[in-house]
């Protein structure tokens, strides 16, 4: 028990434990880097430990927290995402040495996040260093890694994989219960059970919620009620649907371009979204409703990422359990190539006949990603296909939003390519998902915050919320606010 290995700290006033306090740490007012600092129960928890995207806010990446790492009793993460879980080798370094607590997935699908982001951390900086060297330029500040593989490697002991629906008692004030999300592979929501002053109160914090009805993975599971919710807001202005099915745009996309004798360039996230691209592109195939064509997944992750999902293909659907049990991995097609090394990454780009090529980073802010874009976006026939959200501040962003001109790897780029995006594959829930989850507690929570969203999306998601249950109290939460509950 964690109780029995942990003893948590009793923060007392006139004998009364605390009240709960938030401190939100990221995700505020913009999509990336979730963190958010819980006092309850005499416990400090870091919930999530994620890396900020957005050009704007990276200097938040190098920033000392406004806490002592060593004085917290656990981190519980939603799943395994780099906006989620990317700077725990740092907050390792700056001294936590506590548990991490997550889903069995999580904690093998976090590994594989944060060690392949060690050796991206330290391959830019390696080539960052070697372009200041060549252009004899010099900038405002060392170019090192964020942090190395090797530290990386010290994060991975501190990961404790537990059960979904189950429970776990953190010390005798506060339980916490990893229930599904639905949004990739082992992700969560959480559901804290605090004795507060002789009351028991529910928080939740929501994690990334998905959609029903995705492929894959399991739609998120119901909770029947709490007092204080912390909600994602990514897509709270807008609904997927709006643009037709997903496997229609998908197939008129490759089709248009295999006709102009273009290449598909589709950065990709590499844990769910690179799996649900195979699914669908193998589906379009078997049904003959795509042509013959070459398809690379070039992100060494998202080939290990697919291995994981196969193994823990019981907290996947019943649709893809039965396709497993049928032997007809959904996983594998014909014509399809894993690329691991880089020698087979650079091949790709000397060939002349149309392919289709899935490579991450999904927002085009490091990875092989930006070597495809190079070697493609200067040519018309092609098109850039982006299946997930892109954060403000971002390569990918700068592109939906119809630049002419991208900088990468310190070169001008003129983008002459077409630029298309489907929003139905998104791993997040849109505006209809976000309320029904919410609708379906009972009864309602008394607080709501709105986080994990750019502030247009999470106003306009507060305006709904607000008109169908008035007396809910509603925050946006800027960064590093404090609040008591």
């Amino acid at each position: 028990m964690f109780t029995n290995r942990y003893h948590a700290r009793q923060v007392l006033i006139h004998g009364i434990v605390m009240a709960i306090q938030i401190t939100f740490l990221g995700a505020s007012q913009q999509v990336t880097g979730s963190r958010y600092l819980l006092e309850a129960g005499g416990l400090k928890l870091l919930i999530d430990c994620g890396m900020f995207q957005e050009r704007e806010f990276l200097g938040r990446n190098w920033d000392d927290p406004p806490f002592d790492p060593a004085t917290l009793d656990a981190v519980v993460l939603t799943h395994a995402h780099l906006d989620h879980v990317g700077t725990l080798p740092r907050l390792v370094e700056q001294g936590f040495n506590k548990p991490v607590l997550a889903t069995e997935p999580t904690v093998e699908l976090a590994t594989l996040i944060m060690l392949d982001s060690g050796r991206i951390q330290e391959e830019d900086a390696k080539y960052k260093l070697k372009r200041h060297r060549k252009k004899g330029h010099k900038g405002p500040h060392p170019v090192v890694p964020l942090y190395t593989v090797e530290q990386a490697q010290r994060t991975v002991p501190l990961l404790k994989g537990y059960k979904y629906d189950t429970p776990l008692t953190l010390n005798e004030n506060v339980s916490v219960t990893f229930i599904e999300a639905g949004h990739i592979l082992g992700s969560a929501s959480l559901l804290f059970d605090i004795q507060d002053e002789g009351k028991n109160r529910k928080l939740v914090f929501s994690g990334d919620i998905g959609q029903h009805n995705k492929p894959l993975i399991r739609d998120p599971a119901k909770i029947d009620t709490a007092e204080i919710v912390v909600m994602e807001s990514t897509y709270g202005d807008r609904n997927h649907k709006d643009a037709g099915p997903v496997d229609k745009q998908l197939e008129r996309i490759i089709n248009e371009t295999y006709k102009r004798g273009g290449n598909v360039v589709i950065p990709t996230f590499a844990i769910e979204r690179a799996q649900e691209l195979m699914y669908y592109i193998s589906e379009l195939a078997y049904a003959d409703k795509i042509p013959d064509i070459p398809v690379f997944m070039d992100s060494p992750m998202a080939v290990d990422a697919t291995e994981i999902f196969k193994r823990y293909r019981g907290y996947m659907d019943d649709e893809t359990m039965a396709m497993f049990d049928k032997h007809e991995p959904p996983l594998r097609f014909p014509g399809l190539t894993l690329v691991r090394n880089v020698e087979e990454s650079k091949a790709i780009n000397t060939r002349t006949s149309p392919s289709i090529i899935m490579s991450s980073s999904g927002m085009c802010t490091a990875g092989r990603i930006k070597h495809h874009l190079k070697n493609n976006i200067t040519d018309s026939r092609n098109t850039i296909l982006f299946v997930g959200f892109q954060a403000f501040g971002t390569l990918g962003r700068r592109l939906v939003e119809g630049t002419k001109e991208v900088r990468i790897h310190g070169e001008h780029w003129p983008v002459k390519a077409k630029v298309e995006q489907i929003h139905g594959f998104s791993g997040h829930g849109d505006q209809e998902d976000l309320l029904n989850w919410l609708s379906e507690m009972d009864p309602m929570p008394q607080r709501l915050f709105l986080t994990h969203g750019e502030m247009d999306g999470a106003k306009v998601l507060e305006g709904i919320v607000h008109k169908r249950w008035p007396h809910m109290n509603i925050k946006i939460p800027a960064y590093q606010h404090s609040v008591e509950l």
